[in-house]
């Protein structure tokens, strides 16, 4: 999987990969439901080069964790953002068979914006979950959003698990309630059109 990733990111430009967005809006309105401080800690797993890192600085937060499997594309990310690099902690780790992520402490917020679904394996979904669960402290929050049940059945040449928000809160268990959720149509810079479910849980 890491050799996959960053033969992606290292092949093309962030303009054109799949999941390019300049509208996070969906993001942002979870992000403001949770109403963070500024200084709270903001884990984005699967951050790839995402924009969502530079909307985070830009909004003053100054507590980030970037998480990806690919060191390809967080050097993308820190290179893009340049000085503001100082408020985000780039983190090359495997969410299925995590080393770094146990020693890293618990977090305010869990943001995994289409990463989950690339977890087809029970196991591998197994260990994802409990992490998440293990990872966010009591009043935290996770924001997942995943492709939903009518979304594409591959993504990035690879299979990919669609969700609802019932099969999402029977994986995080009852210590999550949830917040908000809703169905969100993203389309890609090809002009192609896939569907998602966004979702705001909390830890009580």
């Amino acid at each position: 999987m890491k050799d996959h990733w960053n033969t992606i990111y290292t092949q093309s430009s962030e303009e054109k990969l799949g999941w390019y967005e300049t509208d996070l809006t969906p993001t942002l309105y979870l992000l403001e439901k949770a109403e963070l401080l500024k200084e709270a800690r903001v884990l984005i797993a699967g951050a790839g080069s995402t924009t969502l890192v530079d909307e985070l600085l830009s909004q003053s937060y100054t507590n980030i964790l970037a998480i990806d499997i690919s060191e390809a594309a967080l050097n993308k990310l820190q290179e893009r953002i340049g000085k503001e690099s100082d408020n985000v902690q780039f983190i090359v780790d495997d969410l299925t068979n995590p080393v770094m992520l146990s020693e890293i402490g618990l977090v305010d917020l869990w943001i995994d914006r289409a990463v989950l679904h690339f977890f087809t394996e029970q196991t591998d979904q197994v260990t994802y979950f409990n992490l998440i669960r293990s990872g966010i402290k009591k009043g935290g929050f996770t924001l997942l959003a995943e492709y939903n049940q009518e979304g594409a059945i591959k993504c990035a040449g690879l299979p990919v698990q669609r969700y609802s928000v019932e099969m999402l809160q029977e994986n995080l268990g009852g210590e999550f309630i949830l917040i908000d959720s809703f169905d969100h149509i993203f389309t890609m810079p090809s002009g192609d059109i896939r569907p998602y479910i966004y979702t705001l849980f909390k830890k009580q």
